[in-house]
Order: C-alpha cells, then structure tokens, then sequence
C-alpha cells in the first residue's frame, strides 16, 4: 500500500513527497482516515512506528482552511528533543503549506518565545510546565484550539505532567478534536482519555510487546566486569550508530568519558547538562559526529534516529514498559535492529518477565574472546583503541533508573 496522496490536498502531498515517504506505516495507514474523518482517536503504537506524521499530516491538512496566525493546533509532548523534532515534522511534512509551527519549552529564553507568539503562528509543540506559565502570563491565546495532540501519554505520566496537562485542557476550547498517543495504556492514561475525548476510536499496532523487528540477546555478566565485556563487545560487533542505556546520570558521564578515552566517538546524555549542550549532543549523534551515546531513561526521551543499529542495556531496566521504550530505538522504519542486555543473577526476574512479553526464550551469548575470570581479578582496565573499519560505525546506548531516576525527572520537567 502506498500513500494515497490525492487525498491530500496538493501543498501537503508536496510535503510528502519531499519527506520521501512512500508506503504509510501501519499505525499511519489506519489513524490517518480516522483523524481526517474528524473523530477522536487514541494511538496505541511502540516509538519508531510513524506516529508522528499519522497525525501531523491530517492536522496540515485541516488546517490549510481557515484563518491564519492564531493558535488552532497545539501539541503536547513530554520533553523538548521530542518537542523539537515533532516541530521539524511539521516544518518538513508543510513546507509548501505556509503553516507556522513553533517550540514552547523550558530551559530557554521565555522572551523569544513571547516575541515568536506575537508574530502568530498556527501550531505550537510545546511541553506542559512553560505552556503553563505562558498561559498564567497571559502571552498565549488557545481559545482558538481546533486540535489538541497529548503524544507519548505514558511518559507524561511517568513524569509527573498529569496535573499540568489537565490545566492546560481548561484553557482549550471544548469543541476540538482530540488526539492521544502512547506506547501504553496504564490506568491513569486510561482515566485521561475518558475524561479529554468523547467517543474516541482506539488505533493499536503492535503493542503487546517490543518491535518485532529487533533481534534480543541477554549476556551475563558480573556487575564490576560490565565495562571491559562491553568493549570487547564492540570490538567484535558491526554496528552504525549505538544507544547504551545505564541506570544513573553519574554512570552514563563516566561511561561515556571511559568510551571516549578507548577511542570511540562516544557522548553522554544526562540531566547535568545545560540545555546548548543537550542540543549539541543530539546534533552530533544524528550526525555522525558521535558514533556512541550513552544515555539514562530520561534523558533519552525523544531522541530520534533513525542509524540506531543496537541498543545496549548496560543496566537492566526497571520494568517491561521501560524495555520496550528502550528497544524503541532501534529497527526504526522497518529497518533491523539489535538489543543486548547485561544481566546478573539479581536480574533474573526481569528476563522471565521480558520472556514473557516476548514469548520466547532470549539467547544467552558468551564472548569466547573474553577472558571472564582473568577481568575479575582486574582492578584497572586497559582501553584498546578501536580498529578503523571503513564505512562501519559503533554507538551505545545506556539508562538508568531508581533514585537517580526519579531525580533526573525533576530536572527534565520542562518549566
């Protein structure tokens, strides 16, 4: 099935086929028709399925009728890198349509954003806790909302943003349309959509577990010998970009800085860096300027790209929903992808229940040329530079939960 752009009026068919999209994702082909129909539509679909566009397109469509330089679609995601790149989708997917999107979120100036506003602008993506305090400013007018778009309901959850997002509803007209979308449905996103749809219809591709796309290996490891299994992981692996996931902001920054002293182009991101860095990290692994990143749960939120060959769980996740969201990124726009992930003997539970949601025993992997019991008796490890294989690119990824977790989640409330 391709994408049926005579259904699309001709500006936005034109942002189509500049973005190179060719046959809709399954998520797209089934909320796209729905979303035009003009219903209330709740998307159930893992990370890297399209969902993006499945309403960024219907939205640019509706929106090309009707009066210009005011508010009539308003976005809102968790954290501001998924912010900034459903704002690039809008500019992408309408740039022959002459709709106007713009970012409101924290960790920046609040006075461009007031000037941004002034000069109008259709569609604002924005994060709740600046989207508050620009309304109790009173420099953004949402009375005349027509769509409003809660993405990645799940993680505002985990976030805390409930509160704020139930404010900010109040400010928007009751006659909308409403859309929601979210890896998953726990109860509280359930309630959610009762309360902010009316008679919503229900789109669900392929929730029930990770991507099936990704192949999923398990390697047990001691805790103290993660670090040397996982340059000799590398050493042997063909990989393009690389997602490495730890449990702690302190572990992803030294991680990273020990990748980087054994000759990789590898980055952290975590909640001690300033908003310019943040960006710039982000910039250089979607461009190639770092090849591995190594990253908490948190911090990795919106990230999108889409060379993402491997995933590597350096710490065990804390629940199935994390895995998945984890697993997300790679095997992206039905390219194959791989997940690794460390496990010691306390981790144990969390690979049956992983299991479970896949519904297959996961293979256990030894690396032969890893000397198990001589690195743990080594107190130092020595850093090997990679060898230099032309066109191949290596990049991790890590996250990280518990105590930290819950800390680097009050950072990244975007206010």
């Amino acid at each position: 099935m391709k994408f049926k752009i005579v259904a699309f009026h001709p500006q936005v068919a034109d942002g189509v086929r500049a973005a190179r999209y060719l046959t809709p994702t399954p998520i797209q082909a089934k909320a796209i028709p729905l979303i035009m129909q003009g219903h209330d539509v709740v998307g159930l679909a893992h990370t890297g399925t399209g969902k993006t566009a499945a309403f960024v397109l219907p939205i640019l469509q509706r929106l090309l009728a009707g009066r210009r330089r005011q508010v009539r679609a308003l976005v809102i995601a968790p954290t501001r890198e998924l912010a900034e790149q459903i704002h690039e989708a809008f500019g992408t997917l309408g740039c022959r349509t002459g709709l106007r999107s713009i970012t409101v979120y924290g960790g920046v100036g609040f006075s461009p954003q007031v000037d941004k506003l002034k000069h109008g602008a259709e569609i604002v993506v924005a994060c709740p806790g600046r989207l508050l305090d620009h309304l109790n400013q009173g420099t953004i007018d949402l009375s005349n909302v027509e769509v409003l778009v809660l993405d990645e309901s799940d993680r505002m959850f985990d976030m805390g943003f409930l509160p704020d997002i139930r404010k900010v509803i109040k400010h928007v007209p009751a006659k909308r349309q409403t859309l929601l979308f979210s890896a998953t449905m726990p109860a509280e996103i359930l309630h959610l959509a009762h309360e902010v749809l009316q008679a919503p219809v229900t789109v669900q591709v392929n929730t029930t577990g990770p991507a099936s796309n990704v192949s999923h290996r398990l390697y047990p490891v001691e805790q103290h010998l993660k670090t040397p299994l996982l340059l000799e992981l590398l050493r042997h692996t063909d990989t393009e970009s690389v997602l490495i996931f730890t449990r702690t902001k302190h572990r992803a920054k030294r991680l990273g800085e020990q990748l980087e002293r054994a000759g990789y182009r590898a980055t952290s991101l975590q909640g001690n860096l300033s908003q310019a860095r943040r960006q710039a990290v982000m910039n250089g692994f979607r461009n190639g300027t770092f090849q591995i990143l190594v990253a908490t749960d948190i911090a990795a939120r919106g990230i999108d790209v889409t060379q993402i060959s491997h995933v590597i769980n350096y710490d065990m996740p804390d629940t199935i929903d994390a895995y998945t969201h984890r697993i997300g990124r790679t095997g992206r726009n039905t390219k194959r992808g791989d997940a690794f992930t460390f496990f010691t003997s306390e981790d144990e539970d969390m690979v049956r229940r992983i299991e479970g949601v896949l519904r297959t025993k996961v293979k256990r992997c030894l690396l032969s040329s890893f000397d198990y019991q001589k690195a743990a008796v080594s107190r130092h490890i020595e850093f090997a530079r990679p060898v230099c294989q032309p066109q191949r690119r290596r990049e991790k990824k890590i996250t990280e939960s518990s105590r930290e977790h819950f800390k680097e989640s009050q950072f990244f409330r975007h206010r």
